[in-house]
């Protein structure tokens, strides 16, 4: 017996695990995102840095960022559930050694000795009896059942990791984004009160000239009317700055009333030059929602391993050593210890067909879950190529916009000049303002949309996480 143990135990650790070994799934077939190649050039195949933030050369931004990653709750949760699923992953390794428990008993009794024969071989019917014993129990993993189970937990733990680097992706572009569209707010409520002030100033002109009698009251009241719905354009915009001055407190862990120092004006924040762009093949090794996919796919995989190791006979070696007497002192004396070894061989004949059953709902399991993967994996591509789009568009309206604000910036010049020679009115001078202002604006949202477009493009991309100086490949 002392001989079998260690060969059955060496048996249970040699033994092929049954079920499909997990391979990664193939690297995308295509090399490019897009069905033609844009205007814009990229750099394909270059890195994304870790700090892409950093690439809009702001200071406060980076400020704000790097606060959100040390306040943030939601990534304290994140990281939590990591540290939870890696433990479990201990738990379930631990199936894979021998249990060792130790036990006392003591017990107070009284035979019916009038009746039965007696208990202690003193023939007291009165004693105290104490029982103390060591029982080792093992279950050969002879089909790898056991450790299918750990590779699923630890499959699943590296879910949790790359859904924490998810966590850090989503909350970095979250801030980023808030802070363009806080600049964003900054520029239009500008723009607007810009135009806002150069209607009132007509409307003052109209009402002067209502009183020498040059014009109608209609002149008047459609003025009025047109300064109204500028001005109700400002409470809106004030409002959603104020909701993203709340947001970005909370981002960073802190309280609406409590903002960050910061704030962001979009002349402060420049357009990154030099995009990277990754090849398709290493895009799918780096988008944290991918590779999370690929967890979820591994852990599927494994439990099908454990689906078969169920339908097979289950093997359970135990031995227990221990002693018992009326005197503690005695426990162990000769003639008092006890032991005792055995094994268990178990199979399941009949149980309406749960086992089977169990195996094709993981089998389907497996199948939803490559899927699912595929799915995500198109989801990345697709996401990436809009990005890219988006980014082409961008460029081409920022090019569009800068040339009508400056075509209207040489309007209101050249309506300055005639103004000094008397050939138009002071009204057609607020006009060509109002004009030049509303080309101002349009040029700060195609601005701020580009920025927000480039953000999407280094999320679309993974973020660079695997570049962080603390990331372990």
């Amino acid at each position: 017996m002392k001989i079998a143990i260690p060969c059955l135990t060496a048996l249970g650790l040699s033994a092929c695990a049954v079920g499909p070994n997990f391979k990664p799934p193939p690297s995308v077939a295509t090399d490019r995102y897009m069905a033609a190649d844009g205007p814009q050039s990229f750099a394909s195949g270059a890195d994304v840095p870790y700090q892409w933030w950093t690439m809009y050369g702001s200071t406060g931004l980076n400020d704000v960022v790097d606060g959100a990653l040390r306040g943030s709750p939601t990534v304290k949760a994140a990281q939590a559930a990591l540290r939870q699923a890696n433990e479990l992953v201990k738990v379930q390794r631990a199936t894979l050694f021998p249990a060792l428990q130790a036990g006392y008993s003591p017990s107070r009794q009284r035979d019916a000795v009038g009746t039965l024969a007696p208990t202690l071989a003193s023939s007291q019917a009165l004693f105290t009896l104490q029982t103390a014993q060591v029982s080792v129990s093992y279950m050969l993993d002879v089909f790898g059942g056991n450790r299918r189970q750990v590779e699923s937990a630890q499959a699943q733990a590296d879910t949790q990791r790359y859904d924490l680097e998810a966590a850090y992706l989503t909350l970095t572009s979250n801030v980023v984004a808030a802070a363009i569209q806080e600049a964003s707010l900054r520029a239009q409520i500008k723009a607007n009160e810009d135009i806002v002030r150069g209607e009132h100033d007509a409307l003052d002109i109209l009402n002067r000239q209502l009183t020498l009698g040059s014009i109608a009251q209609t002149a008047v009241l459609a003025q009025e009317a047109v300064l109204a719905a500028s001005e109700s354009q400002l409470p809106p915009l004030r409002k959603q700055l104020a909701m993203q001055r709340d947001l970005l407190a909370v981002l960073t862990g802190r309280s609406p009333g409590e903002p960050p120092a910061a704030t962001f004006e979009l002349t402060a924040l420049r357009i990154p030059e030099n995009l990277p762009v990754s090849l398709p093949a290493a895009l799918v090794r780096q988008r944290p929602d991918v590779l999370a996919a690929e967890g979820q796919l591994h852990a599927a995989s494994a439990q099908v391993g454990v689906a078969i190791a169920d339908m097979l006979p289950q093997i359970n070696l135990t031995a227990t050593l221990g002693g018992a007497s009326t005197d503690l002192s005695t426990l162990l004396a000769s003639g008092n210890t006890f032991w005792s070894v055995g094994a268990n061989l178990s199979q399941t004949l009949f149980a309406g067909g749960a086992l089977w059953h169990h195996k094709l709902a993981a089998d389907a399991a497996l199948d939803e879950a490559g899927a699912q993967y595929r799915s995500v994996v198109l989801g990345a591509l697709q996401n990436v190529a809009d990005t890219l789009y988006a980014l082409q568009y961008d460029a081409q309206a920022v090019d569009a916009d800068r040339r009508a604000e400056e075509a209207a910036h040489h309007s209101l010049d050249t309506t300055h000049a005639s103004l000094s020679q008397g050939s138009i009115t002071y009204l057609d001078l607020l006009n060509a303002e109002q004009a030049q202002a509303q080309a101002v604006a349009n040029l700060e949202q195609a601005r701020a949309n580009y920025l927000a477009d480039t953000a999407a493009l280094f999320v679309a991309l993974g973020g660079g996480w695997w570049n962080r100086p603390d990331h372990a490949r």
